[in-house]
């Protein structure tokens, strides 16, 4: 029976896709940074120019601000790896029955999408709110702690910390867990188990889990457009600013250009330092043992267990109560939504959300956005699943990370120039430039999802079913397609959330007439912050989490990761 999706041409829709609307809008902001004029309407030119890149490289401004940013998205990842970790052994070590509840507490997190998150670090750190009181309470002076660098680095360290927790979890979970049990046998305690044992074998989920949270920290705007009161800039606000409020596209590529080159070479960088802590890998020699002086161990076995609680208890917090807070401000009656003290209960919020117009039909929009992402999204990426899995063709590795390369470049780059192309080939309706961008960010994940499901397929059926004399088309129809119903639909599910979420990119796209609801939600928190925004905010968390039970029915959340 001839193999579905065995060669590499099942690959090839999803390959054109990313031509179209990954490629194409990466090459126009290319080109539009090597224009020599700044006007919006300047003609075209195809020969270089380096004088945005000059102009970013004379100010100061330009300069500092993207210094800040990498040191920012340095820090953020630094003290996301920190908090991940004690989570990921945590998800690790808790019994299989309440595993999938200890996944829902990442990835609720991971599926809101960031202006709720952020709101919910506004209430946190809000002069009224739970923090403050507690310190005031200590009787230190009220603190001062929004609108600032600490206030963005902890809103971002909330919204990317799942990335590392999972990339961290997808090694633990597999590592031999009789190793540990053989060091504790020789004598070693809980610290040095992990600095000799855990760590080093566990630096490979940790390079990729820095490279994902080092690259979407240093892009970021939202959280630091939000939480930083337009106090603080970062380059992805710089670019937003002036692509779209100045019009200044060439200067705006040019500086995405260059996050891009920052975000490559940041990726070489964890890359080779990670591989000078792993000299084995590869190389089938042994690494040398980490040698602490005694009293240093002694004192780092002493203190092990009540750090790690610690940190772990940090890490939930801060994943779980940002949410907490916005569902009670959601019922908070006071017209402000940054107001963290309570001041009695109402569901006025939410009737205004039902009695606005303008929020069902953004909300009907995103819904038709995020299923057409879905729909083409798994069109294209099931052949692909096969091509990868089945195929025996030569570069079957490059072409697999090639797919997955969305994911690795910063997304404003790529709404940035999706939005150029619209405006070069106007013909083309803004929701179709929309829909193609989110089936490039939603495709690498049904895609990650559907290989692991056609991985686990049973090929004796499908022999079985050849040998009995049925057509290949019968073959997938009868046997193939029930085996993938469940992994199809649960990476349905995940693609809808990632869809219906999505602010960055989409931010950039939309227009007077065409608004998805959780950019709605951004720009009415960055300007009005009505208590609406919390209500309306609380129904997208109960609508990630309805979607999360629904999976979890289906195939525990623990295993959605595992796929």
């Amino acid at each position: 029976m001839q193999k579905q999706g065995s060669g590499p041409l099942g690959a090839l829709p999803y390959t054109l896709w990313l031509l179209a609307a990954f490629a194409a809008p990466l090459a126009a902001v290319a080109l539009m940074s090597v224009q020599d004029s700044p006007e919006p309407f300047a003609p075209l030119s195809f020969i270089p120019a380096g004088t945005q890149y000059a102009e970013l490289l004379g100010d100061s401004f330009y300069v500092r601000t993207f210094l800040n940013t990498l040191l920012m998205g340095a820090v953020v990842t630094a003290i996301s790896a920190v908090l991940a970790y004690p989570v990921a052994l945590w998800l690790t070590r808790l019994p299989a029955r309440w595993r999938p509840l200890g996944f829902a507490c990442v990835l609720v997190p991971l599926l809101t999408n960031v202006v709720v998150r952020s709101l919910g670090i506004i209430l946190l750190l809000s002069p009224t709110g739970f923090i403050a009181q507690g310190v005031m309470g200590l009787g230190f002076p009220r603190p001062n702690m929004l609108f600032g660098w600490f206030a963005v680095g902890l809103s971002l360290t909330q919204v990317f910390m799942p990335f590392l927790v999972l990339a961290l979890y997808d090694v633990l979970e597999g590592q031999d867990r009789r190793l540990p049990e053989a060091a504790a046998g020789l004598g070693a305690g809980p610290a040095m188990i992990f600095l000799r044992v855990t760590l080093p074998l566990s630096l490979q989920g940790l390079r990729a889990g820095l490279t994902v949270v080092f690259l979407l920290a240093s892009t970021a705007y939202v959280s630091a457009t939000l939480v930083g009161g337009r106090k603080v800039y970062v380059s992805a606000m710089v670019v937003y600013k002036e692509g779209l409020e100045i019009l200044n596209y060439p200067l705006a590529s040019a500086l995405a250009v260059l996050m891009m080159a920052a975000s490559v070479a940041a990726a070489f960088l964890i890359s080779f330092v990670v591989g000078r802590f792993t000299p084995w890998i590869g190389q089938r020699r042994p690494g040398r043992p980490l040698v602490l002086p005694r009293a240093v161990e002694t004192v780092l076995e002493a203190i092990a267990p009540w750090v790690s609680r610690a940190l772990l208890g940090i890490g939930l917090f801060l994943l779980l109560f940002p949410l907490i807070l916005v569902a009670v401000a959601s019922v908070n009656d006071t017209p402000q939504a940054s107001v963290a003290q309570f001041r009695g209960f109402t569901w006025r919020w939410y009737a205004m959300i039902l009695e606005n117009d303008r929020y069902l039909s953004d909300a009907w929009t995103s819904a038709k956005l995020a299923a057409g992402a879905v729909a083409l999204s798994l069109a294209i990426s099931l052949p692909a699943a096969f091509a990868l899995v089945r195929g025996g063709f030569r570069g079957r590795d490059a072409l697999g990370a090639g797919l997955m390369l969305p994911l690795a470049l910063p997304g404003i780059a790529i709404g940035l120039g999706m939005l150029k192309l619209l405006q070069w080939f106007s013909a083309i309706p803004p929701f179709i430039g929309m829909l193609a961008v989110h089936v490039v960010l939603v495709a690498p994940f049904t895609l990650a999802m559907l290989r692991a499901s056609v991985a686990a397929l049973d090929r004796a059926l499908e022999e079985a079913a050849g040998g009995l004399g049925a057509a290949p088309w019968r073959v997938f129809q009868r046997v193939v397609l029930p085996q993938l119903a469940p992994g199809i639909f649960v990476a349905g599910l995940l693609g809808f959330l990632i869809s219906f979420g999505e602010v960055t990119v989409t931010a950039f796209l939309t227009t007077a007439r065409l608004q998805t609801l959780p950019v709605r939600i951004y720009a009415e928190a960055a300007f009005s912050l009505e208590n609406t925004v919390n209500a309306i905010s609380t129904l997208t968390i109960l609508l990630t989490v309805a979607l999360l039970l629904i999976v979890n029915r289906f195939v525990a959340l623990d295993r959605v990761w595992k796929r």
